[in-house]
């Protein structure tokens, strides 16, 4: 979540897919021999061709010759295996006003804000819309998650869509005077400030100078806005009806195996138009970016809270659990596990799968063993009459619980919050990405930061925890089904030179604050991102009190060994920026990252700063890392 987020909701606070299959996905081939690319650009990319691949490249050619002497066939220079060991120098910290990446690599701007998704008039620096029919066409704001998505028919290491959440709208090119005030913006104003958030789908696609750019005038292209009409899912449809306007603060994302985009919904209001239903937003948003399934649709099943992403463990069975953080002061982890187990073959048989399943909140136990626990009305203590204790985590001095009416599996998921510490599960320091490895035995979690703890755990060590650290977890038996699993705290983010011994935590390496973007990359390479408050307190530095720049310089992306825990620095953002949002194309040649809130002379020199998603790729076209 960004700073910028919080600060803006707090006073309202109350085409064909790629199906998962694990070491035979279409995306773990590739990235292990990219030799097989050639078969993509003969357009074979449908799963179902998987298995000819090898037939394929023994059988000849059909050949209608006379039975002459053949024309020798020159003997092909062997494609060279690609390398995808972590040998970029580290980048230093900083507090320059660009992105910095490795000798060796270049930065591409792919899409600003502003930029136009749909036909229309893009915006121009120095001029502000005064309809919602200027920006309803453009980018949003704020770039945060994101997902790439293969096109059948083209090679996917050069071309394919491009999904990406927008948490907030860029006001400085909103507004002449840059900001937004709900109480007293007008209709159209608020039309306009709700038309960059949403998401994005472009397709994108690589020119011959090795660039990707949004290719214009696709039928894929679209927005889906706070203006958008959504679709409404699962046990809480009946109480907050069929159909919805708006979602909002769109922060990070997820997929499905089946090949849809869930964009997550950080907020439980909207502070951009206070007149709305707060139960409107707060849930997980599917949607189809090839535009062939159900219309884009919130998947109350799935829960109501600060939701920042998603991701999946499935099995070999197609059962298949998604993992979700609340980004929220408490807030716990959960996951969601469909009654039925998904198709591989018909995307059609999968459209309401979200809309029928069991959600868990996780209990971590001071042994380093954890539970599951049901949300499931009349279990764990979910009825009429039940007792939330409350943040717990925050004082030393529990407040009075509260009594909560769960009387429907509706209240349970509209109010899942207060339900999940009714049932006991785990207060955590804000729970934001969740990704997990490709062997299927690990799950790490980014618990960003909680500088209000008062009260500590074991999963939770440190009161005044303002730099954040990761969990990881392993499901028993490696099982989306699991009710109980084992957990560890794989890192403490800080900064050793800090004076306080609770603020200098534990990294090998190259430290950070407030861990937040996180992904797994198919070749099970940990990738991290940080979102620390720039001007927040960082601790005391050198015998005086010091500001997050100071002490971690600008927002930077970082490579961590799973095994050593050893962490170098990748990237390292412009000013005022987070780092979020991670995407590759299956090569790993190409990484699309996202460059959020940058408040200097940044994307374009002379205008207005605007959140862009940046593309990251070697100058040689090896997979980034080398």
């Amino acid at each position: 979540m960004s700073h910028l987020t919080d600060e803006a909701r707090a006073p309202f606070r109350d085409a064909q897919p790629t199906i998962d299959m694990g070491d035979q996905s279409l995306e773990a081939i590739i990235a292990a021999n990219p030799g097989r690319r050639s078969v993509l650009k003969n357009g074979l990319l449908g799963l179902s061709m998987l298995p000819m691949m090898g037939a394929l490249a023994a059988c000849g050619d059909d050949n209608d010759s006379d039975g002459g002497t053949p024309t020798p066939t020159p003997t092909p220079t062997p494609t060279p295996t690609p390398s995808y060991g972590i040998n970029f120098a580290s980048v230093a910290i900083n507090t320059n006003d660009t992105v910095t990446v490795p000798t060796g690599y270049t930065v591409d701007v792919l899409l600003k804000a502003g930029d136009l998704v749909e036909a229309g008039t893009a915006f121009v620096n120095g001029t502000f819309p005064t309809s919602v029919s200027q920006t309803a066409a453009w980018a949003g704001g704020n770039h945060d998650g994101m997902e790439y998505f293969e096109l059948s028919g083209t090679n996917a290491n050069s071309g394919g869509l491009l999904a990406i959440n927008f948490e907030l709208p860029d006001y400085n090119i909103l507004f002449a005077n840059g900001s937004y005030n709900a109480a007293t913006a007008t209709q159209a104003q608020k039309e306009i400030a709700l038309s960059a958030v949403g998401i994005a789908v472009v397709e994108v696609a690589k020119g011959t100078d090795g660039k990707f750019a949004v290719k214009a005038g696709s039928k894929y292209n679209k927005r889906y806005s706070g203006n958008t009409d959504y679709r409404v899912g699962g046990p809480a449809a009946g109480v907050i009806g069929t159909t919805v306007r708006g979602m909002l603060n769109n922060c990070s994302s997820g997929r499905t195996p089946w090949g849809t985009y869930l964009t997550c919904e950080e907020t439980t209001n909207n502070y951009i138009d206070t007149t709305r239903p707060n139960n409107h937003y707060g849930w997980v948003v599917e949607i189809d970016p090839y535009q062939e399934l159900a219309p884009a649709t919130k998947r109350t099943a799935m829960g109501r809270f600060s939701h920042e992403n998603v991701a999946f463990l499935n099995d070999a069975n197609n059962r298949v659990a998604f993992y979700m953080g609340d980004d929220s002061t408490p807030g716990c982890i959960y996951k969601f596990i469909p009654d039925q187990a998904y198709s591989t073959t018909n995307r059609a048989a999968n459209t309401n799968l979200l809309d029928y399943g069991t959600l868990y909140v996780a209990r971590f136990n001071a042994n380093g063993t954890g539970e599951w626990r049901a949300l499931v009305q009349g279990q764990n203590g979910l009825v009429t009459g039940a007792s939330d204790p409350g943040n717990t985590s925050q004082s030393t001095t529990p407040a009075a619980p509260t009594v909560v009416n769960f009387a429907t599996q509706s209240d349970v998921l509209i109010n899942t919050a207060s339900a999940a510490r009714v049932a006991g599960g785990t207060i955590m320091d804000r729970p934001e990405w969740i990704t997990v490895a490709p062997n299927k035995q690990s799950i790490f979690v980014t618990l960003t930061n909680n500088s209000g703890r008062r009260v500590t755990d074991n999963p939770n060590p440190r009161v005044t925890n303002l730099h954040g650290h990761i969990i990881k977890f392993r499901e028993n038996g490696d099982s989306p089904l699991a009710t109980t699993f084992t957990w560890e705290v794989f890192l403490l983010a800080g900064n050793p030179s800090l004076a306080e011994a609770n603020l200098k935590g534990n990294i090998n390496g190259d430290y950070f604050s407030s861990p937040d973007g996180l992904r797994i990359d198919p070749q099970g390479r940990l990738w991290v991102q940080t979102d620390h408050n720039l001007t927040g307190n960082a601790g005391t530095l050198n015998g005086a009190a010091a500001d997050m720049v100071r002490a971690f310089g600008n927002n930077s992306m970082y490579y961590i060994d799973q095994a050593t825990k050893a962490s170098k620095r990748f990237l390292v953002g412009p000013t005022g920026c987070e780092i979020t949002g991670i995407a590759y194309t299956p090569d790993l040649a190409s990484f699309f990252i996202n460059i959020q809130h940058p408040t200097g002379n940044w994307p374009v020199s002379g205008q207005q700063p605007r959140s862009s998603t940046i593309v990251v790729r070697r100058t040689d076209g090896q997979p980034v890392g080398n």
